[in-house]
């Protein structure tokens, strides 16, 4: 184990916690190899979202709906808008939407991100924005939906690291992967140094990116 680990492995032992309902989400992700946030890198955004107080977030990937329904649990003034292109992802995500009787704050919407322009989305503007989808398309999706977000409002991106893959040489990373990684490592160099953004990289969880709007 070595030095991130035993850290994260220490703070883990204070976290509460979940109720019976979270570990049936988690348990299902896990089961049908559903990508949803590590427990660090969830706890962690919680805590930032518990600093920034943000109204309105708009995410980027529901998947089953995990994150979204854990924010909305964590800050109970919060709505959030979802978006999530496959079919039998977003019909679990409704399905567990029911169940945690959040169907007022949370809005799950079925459509391709990078395609849609849909006036649910973009009606309205945005606290915070949470990127947690293709993760070669990061850029296309900050640049597609920065625009939503208010001023001094943050953006989060989740999976920067891509199981340590972002460390590794080419010849090192899965050709299926290659190309999603080199695009991870460009939308990474590209938003450390944009002139609109002041960002931090976490190395929490799966590397969590930061970006507050100027």
């Amino acid at each position: 184990m070595n030095g991130i680990e035993t850290v994260e492995s220490y703070i883990q032992g204070f976290e509460n916690e979940v109720s019976p309902f979270i570990l049936e989400m988690e348990d299902y992700a896990k089961a049908h190899h559903v990508p949803i946030m590590e427990r660090g890198g969830i706890e962690l955004l919680i805590g930032l979202l518990r600093i920034q107080q943000p109204e309105r977030i708009l995410e980027i990937g529901s998947a089953i709906g995990y994150s979204a329904i854990r924010i909305a649990e964590a800050l109970p003034n919060v709505s959030i808008v979802t978006i999530e292109r496959d079919e039998d992802r977003y019909k679990k995500a409704i399905e567990y939407l029911n169940k945690s009787n959040l169907e007022e704050r949370i809005q799950i919407i079925e459509t391709d991100a990078l395609l849609t322009e849909a006036d649910a989305i973009f009606d309205k503007t945005y606290d915070a924005l949470f990127i947690d989808a293709a993760k070669g398309q990061y850029k296309r999706f900050f640049e597609k939906y920065s625009s939503t977000v208010s001023a001094r409002g943050v953006i989060y991106c989740d999976n920067m690291f891509m199981h340590g893959m972002v460390l590794l040489g080419d010849e090192e990373i899965p050709k299926r992967s290659r190309t999603m990684i080199r695009k991870l490592k460009e939308f990474t160099q590209w938003i450390m140094t944009h002139p609109d953004y002041e960002t931090t990289l976490l190395p929490v969880g799966d590397g969590l990116l930061i970006a507050t709007k100027k």
